[in-house]
């Protein structure tokens, strides 16, 4: 799991290299070479793997707060060949490295989507990284402007009065056959960025650190997310049951708290 407060330090001190303040508009100076280091060290990053990967996110954002990506393998996954991990970095968010989705070669191929939070124009990079540890990026530029500091959609009380309710959103599924599934929980994902008008104060952090997505106990989709996930977070994947069993949604947030939700198939 990648360290958020390690690397919100380390973005504040690179934004500061570049002489801008945290909160600047966006560094005229590209990020990537940085974080690149930051987050993979010395490894190659092969860019443009547009044969493996495809990522969908708007050009520009209708909400800020709530701006839907999406990641699509090309090639179907095997036993012997198969994308391990998605890394979600946001170059000029506060925090840029969002998430990490953990992948079974089971999920044959790979179309899941999620919302983010955009704080500034970015890029928006998905980088696969292969079982044999090689790295393969694809990237969008996404026109978007305060969406990590913009105020929750719900009030405080209706926030936590619906905490960790779950849905498990699916057709009819049928055995041998792919089928889409969408797991949501509700959640205010405070960031730490949102300002309280009626306190004056800044709204301390409370967001889903972590979404495990099993069947019949078989880890499919392991998430560790950071504080650029919105509000209520959601995935949506597709995946073949091969037998009959049941799916199950593990959550757990930031303060340790636990939800969990089955579906029998």
């Amino acid at each position: 799991m990648f360290k958020s407060v390690i690397n919100l330090i380390l973005i504040s001190f690179t934004l500061m290299l570049f002489g801008l303040p945290a909160q600047a508009a966006t560094p005229k100076e590209p990020l990537w070479p940085t974080l690149k280091v930051a987050y993979f060290g010395d490894k190659p990053v092969r860019e443009n793997a547009d044969d493996l990967l495809l990522i969908e996110a708007p050009k520009r954002a209708e909400d800020a707060a709530i701006v839907p990506i999406t990641v699509k393998s090309l090639v179907a996954q095997t036993p012997d060949k198969y994308i391990k991990n998605i890394h979600i970095i946001i170059d000029n968010n506060p925090d840029p490295y969002s998430a990490n989705f953990h992948l079974s070669p089971d999920l044959g191929l790979i179309d899941i989507s999620t919302r983010m939070r955009v704080d500034q124009y970015t890029d928006v990079r998905a980088i696969a990284e292969m079982n044999d540890g090689s790295l393969h990026m694809v990237s969008r530029f996404v026109k978007a402007s305060g969406g990590c500091s913009a105020p929750a959609g719900k009030d405080a009380a209706a926030a936590l009065a619906r905490l960790g309710k779950m849905q498990i959103r699916m057709r009819t599924p049928t055995v041998g056959e792919p089928v889409q599934a969408q797991v949501i929980v509700s959640h205010p994902n405070y960031n730490g960025l949102q300002f309280d008008q009626a306190s004056r104060r800044y709204i301390p952090a409370h967001y889903v650190k972590n979404i495990n997505i099993s069947y019949n106990d078989n880890s499919l989709i392991n998430v560790d997310a950071g504080i650029s996930v919105s509000e209520d977070p959601s995935i949506r994947f597709t995946f073949t049951p091969k037998v009959n069993g049941v799916l199950k949604a593990d959550i757990v947030d930031s303060k340790n708290q636990n939800f969990t939700l089955q579906k029998e198939i």
